[in-house]
């Protein structure tokens, strides 16, 4: 299966909504997996991004989906990177 990398900040709504509710980053990751992705790792890092989430789906198509369902809440915006294992990458070359 295809996976992704996602890259997220928070919005200052969505610093207010962890804030009042931090198991909300668990109950996020259900609703993600409900629209037919896995979410297979998440981090919380510090620096340019506030989370590094590792998904993987089915299709880009439903990678957008995901993308665009999470960022029309208006809590957080990201950005999606498709990935590669080294391993696979040394099968193709």
């Amino acid at each position: 299966m295809p996976t992704y990398v996602m890259l997220t900040n928070l919005t200052a709504e969505g610093v207010k909504t962890l804030k009042a509710n931090p198991g909300r980053v668990g109950e996020v990751n259900h609703e993600v997996e409900a629209l037919g992705v896995k979410v297979v790792a998440q981090y919380t890092t510090l620096g340019q991004y506030d989370f590094v989430t590792v998904i993987e789906a089915p299709s880009e198509e439903v990678m957008a989906k995901v993308s665009i369902e999470m960022g029309s809440r208006g809590t957080m915006t990201s950005q999606t990177l498709t990935a590669l294992s080294a391993e696979r990458l040394a099968e193709v070359l």
